[in-house]
């Protein structure tokens, strides 16, 4: 059956913007969400996505995978896929793209339509909305595309790995072959009607603190707790606000420290204590002077714990910028596309900034102006994911009114 969401609405040079298949659109996201492809493994859905695209008509070599698995941390099955079709219209190109890892909790999902949603019947795990209903929108419009032979304009479609464990995908991504878009559109989490325009950046923080081991009921003294060094830095962070949602006049940021481990026994002073945190700000100064304060707060509780013979422990202080902050003004080309596309499927188009990490950050930091929009994924990363299909539709319209160049 055909949607009845196709607009009338034209690009310049009256190319029409056609209409989707709503029964095939919502076939495509069920498959896509019933494989399992968690960040670095995601050989299988790679695999999926590629016989749908040969199946739209897109010839084998236009499909390539970069290298990106390769110098990613942790390796990983698969690089990014990249897929450049020409275009029949003048106009710059467009990217369209969408993350095909999910996290652990969606394998083994099991996709039914309930009403106006899909759920998984395994209550036991996720759905993978996020992001295989951006994967379903973006493939939707390639083949609605192609099998109504809509012109368009070039176009690069991409998708990338292993967004899920810091935007690793698109991080290393090879720009050199993605064919020099000068619009881009990322299809991720939230409202089809909402187009984020910018986002945060982010410092992992890696603190490991060596004490000094003793018996903690003979000889306590002679030993220095690496715990009672962490707990000292955090207390003086919260004390201090640079823990938790972070203030500071105009500035504002956050911080947590999210993973401790350390110690094996309670008769031993514990030795040694790794911790993870995380700092984000979209004010790249003043995310680096949270990163300062974490820094000097280690340093001087660590000054406080002595061992009997004046002793003190050691720390490693290790912080990497995980991704930049970016934001896009109102008129930038791929901005305006968004609320055209938008607006011609009768939704009325919001502008937003994400306190989150998207691969739009690392995208505006290859120099690709990216923006993204939403699917109707609804309580992402947990076994009440939902994703709701009305909105799943638009976004699809969205997508193909985008592929065959409108706002141009």
């Amino acid at each position: 059956m055909k949607t009845t969401h196709a607009s009338g609405s034209k690009s310049t040079g009256s190319v029409p913007t056609g209409s989707i298949n709503d029964e095939a659109a919502l076939g495509l996201v069920a498959r896509l969400m019933a494989i399992p492809g968690k960040s670095r493994e995601e050989a299988a859905v790679m695999a999926a996505i590629t016989s749908e695209l040969l199946a739209a008509g897109v010839p084998q070599s236009a499909i390539v995978h970069d290298m990106a698995h390769q110098k990613a941390p942790g390796g990983g099955q698969v690089g990014n896929m990249i897929v450049k079709l020409p275009g029949q219209i003048r106009g710059p190109r467009r990217l369209m793209m969408a993350h095909v890892d999910t996290v652990p909790i969606c394998q083994g999902a099991k996709p039914y339509i309930d009403g106006d949603w899909f759920r998984s019947k395994d209550g036991t795990t996720g759905l993978g909305g996020d992001d295989r209903a951006g994967v379903a929108v973006v493939l939707t419009a390639v083949r609605e595309l192609l099998t109504q032979q809509l012109p368009h304009p070039p176009l690069t479609i991409f998708f990338p790995v292993q967004e899920e464990i810091g935007l690793i995908g698109a991080r290393y991504a090879s720009v050199n072959k993605l064919g020099t878009p000068k619009l881009c559109f990322n299809w991720d989490g939230g409202e089809p009607n909402r187009v984020c325009l910018g986002a945060t950046g982010d410092y992992a923080i890696d603190i490991e603190i060596e004490g000094i081991a003793s018996h903690a009921g003979v000889h306590p003294e002679r030993g220095v707790n690496a715990a009672a060094i962490a707990a000292l830095a955090m207390a003086d962070l919260i004390e201090n606000g640079w823990h938790g949602l972070i203030t500071k006049g105009r500035n504002a940021g956050t911080s947590n420290l999210g993973v401790i481990s350390g110690g094996e026994a309670t008769n031993v002073v514990m030795p040694l204590l790794k911790m993870r945190a995380e700092v984000r700000s979209h004010d790249p100064k003043f995310r680096f002077r949270i990163v300062e304060a974490y820094q000097k707060a280690f340093k001087q509780a660590l000054k406080k714990v002595k061992a009997s013979d004046g002793r003190t422990g050691k720390i490693r202080f290790e912080a990497e910028l995980k991704y930049e902050s970016f934001r896009l003004t109102a008129n930038e080309p791929a901005v305006s596309a968004a609320i055209q596309a938008i607006e011609a499927v009768g939704l009325t188009a919001e502008t937003c900034i994400s306190n989150g990490g998207l691969d739009a950050n690392w995208m505006n930091a290859h120099g690709l102006p990216t923006v993204t929009l939403g699917c109707g994924q609804h309580d992402i990363h947990t076994v009440n994911e939902r994703l709701h299909i009305p909105t799943y539709l638009n976004a699809c319209q969205i997508a193909l009114n985008l592929a065959t160049g409108l706002g141009e």
